[in-house]
């Protein structure tokens, strides 16, 4: 084997060919350090003088579907300026591993359409080596992303535990779509660090997503007294089905036809659909038709519902301040007290509402990226190494899902 296979196979440079083993199914290539080219870890001299040799194994690439290991014969340097008596530095791998440069790429680059164990039954290591190896590139790459960029950003968190007792905080940057920020726990702690390092970057933010979170809202107005609050109207419409889905719940209890019980209990999930959603195939318009018929306060929860989603299709923020005080008056004066809750709260935060006019903002790209977050939890069966999940949220802009048979 020629020295420059050695570098263009392997990344292997500076060390000479001696010979090749065949154990155990695998391929040992040996090689040694070549002492013209040695220099002093510490002084970087190149007055040292061979006092022994270490002999270390390292992992690389495969050949087909043979294992490769390197036998390198690594000398003992003595510097005669400094003194120091060091091994000869390495350069194909990193310190304290057991595997080459180009293994860890190869790994890397696997790992993006396989799953941990995956990756390590194909290469015949350890899944620990594999994930070390995606722990460090991540850490490398994404452990402190830069904020000085930041204009527009979505705070919102996600459950990564079984029975929704476990959470993180994330900060997502708007224009980039990429994870700026993944805090434990959720509410206003989990912002401090991000916080702290956002004021260090001197980023100037002029707007924030999120939902009507007492928590959020005091952090961002403590910590971006300039910047704009935008009520996420995702959040909003999601509460407002809840409510509505509570309504039609009571009711049900309430009523004593059996027949009109069963009608109201089959309209469960149409009444959360828009209309240009049902399904006539399936009499969806005439079953929900039925339904409101037969209830008249649900009949009219459901027209509010249609009517709210019209706030955010305004020509300009006074149509639809005008709008949503006419809806807030209306569901005041129907007397049905879940209505009247809610239309209290859009009161109260009717101006992070209207903000929408002036930043076109929500929290739906964040919204995707907590799908793909559940999706890499359901490949991986979970994470035991919550600062290894950390790592990979922080990296998941870049991460693309493929279905593998």
């Amino acid at each position: 084997m020629s020295t420059s296979l050695l570098y263009h196979a392997f990344g292997v440079r500076d060390y000479s060919y001696v010979g090749t083993k065949y154990v155990g199914g695998g391929v040992i290539f040996r090689i040694e350090r070549k002492m013209e080219s040695c220099r002093c870890v510490v002084c970087d001299s190149e007055n040292v003088w061979r006092q022994g040799v270490v002999v270390r194994w390292f992992r690389t690439v495969p050949i087909g579907g043979r294992g490769v290991e390197l036998e390198a014969s690594i000398p003992r340097l003595a510097c005669q300026d400094c003194g120091a008596v060091r091994q000869a530095a390495i350069g194909f791998a990193e310190p304290r591993r057991s595997y080459t440069k180009w293994f860890e790429r190869y790994v890397l680059d696997l790992s993006r359409k396989m799953t941990i164990k995956d990756v390590a039954c194909h290469l015949g290591v350890g899944w620990d080596i594999v994930k070390d190896i995606q722990k460090r590139h991540l850490q490398k790459r994404f452990a402190q992303p830069k904020l000085k960029h930041l204009k527009r950003i979505a705070i919102d968190e996600i459950s990564t535990g079984k029975g929704q007792r476990k959470y993180v905080t994330i900060v997502m940057d708007l224009e980039s779509g990429a994870v700026m920020h993944v805090g434990k726990g959720k509410g206003g702690a989990a912002l401090k660090p991000f916080w702290r390092r956002l004021r260090a970057s001197h980023a100037k933010i002029e707007a924030v997503a999120t939902d009507m979170s007492v928590a959020y809202i005091d952090a961002v107005t403590t910590y971006l007294p300039n910047a704009t609050l935008v009520f996420d109207r995702f959040h909003i419409i999601k509460l407002y089905n809840s409510k509505l889905s509570d309504l039609r719940r009571n009711l049900h209890r309430q009523l004593a036809d059996t027949m009109q019980k069963d009608v109201l209990k089959g309209v469960r999930w149409l009444l959360l659909k828009r209309p240009e959603n049902l399904d006539a195939s399936k009499q969806e318009p005439e079953r929900l038709g039925e339904a409101l018929r037969l209830n008249e306060p649900l009949a009219i929860a459901y027209h509010l519902k249609e009517e709210l989603n019209e706030i955010w299709e305004q020509d300009d923020q006074e149509t639809a301040q005008a709008l949503l005080m006419d809806w807030i008056v209306y569901a005041e004066s129907t007397g049905i007290q879940l209505l009247k809750q809610f239309a209290k709260t859009l009161r109260c935060h009717a101006w992070g509402i209207l903000a929408w006019y002036d930043h076109p903002i929500s929290t739906g790209p964040l919204e995707g990226t907590n799908n793909k977050i559940k999706t890499m939890k359901r490949q991986a069966y979970g994470f035991r190494d919550p600062e290894f999940l950390m790592l990979k949220i922080l990296g998941i802009h870049e991460t693309t899902y493929a279905l593998v048979g």
